[in-house]
């Protein structure tokens, strides 16, 4: 297992756009939501959903995407409710003259619905657990803060999941269910 974010060096990033131009920046995006503390990566999340989701998707939304759904599965990542909702807000979101890259974004979301269905099932970890257990000693009310991250983390993925088994959009094909 590799590090996170790990193959996105692989992506010719310079080669993509997003809304405002060049997705150059996308990868120093996904960093700071990684890495990042609480405001560092709310504010990256806001800065890439206006990218790459809103108000519409493009090729750079397509490669974000299985890196999206990386960080949303990463216990470490500060925001993943933030992430899930980006994944949502893509999933709703479309390119009427690049049909192709809307079909493709969509696709990558519907992708990562194993993930979205493990979230909502119980987002929390053994390793979560012991992390939220550790704060809880330092700090009395980090316990609760925890839990709270991890119901926000759990609802985003139930409402992920509704939007993935009830996607219909022009430029993807009907579902089998």
């Amino acid at each position: 297992m590799g590090t996170v974010l790990g193959e996105m060096r692989n992506v010719p990033w310079h080669e993509l756009q997003h809304a405002y131009g060049s997705a150059s920046q996308v990868p120093g995006m996904l960093s700071r939501i990684a890495w990042g503390d609480g405001p560092t990566a709310e504010d990256a999340l806001s800065d890439l959903g206006q990218w790459i989701a809103a108000p519409a998707v493009f090729d750079a939304t397509v490669a974000a995407v299985p890196f999206l759904w990386e960080l949303a599965a990463t216990e470490t990542v500060k925001d993943r409710a933030g992430v899930l909702e980006l994944l949502a807000a893509i999933l709703a979101s479309g390119h009427d003259l690049h049909p192709e890259w809307t079909r493709a974004a969509h696709d990558a979301v519907v992708a990562g619905r194993p993930t979205a269905a493990r979230l909502a099932a119980d987002a929390s970890s053994p390793e979560a657990e012991a992390e939220a257990e550790a704060e809880a000693q330092t700090h009395a009310h980090a316990r609760a803060q925890a839990q709270a991250r991890q119901q926000a983390v759990r609802d985003a993925a139930v409402r992920l999941l509704a939007a993935i088994d009830g996607h219909i959009c022009a430029a993807c094909p009907p579902r089998a269910v």
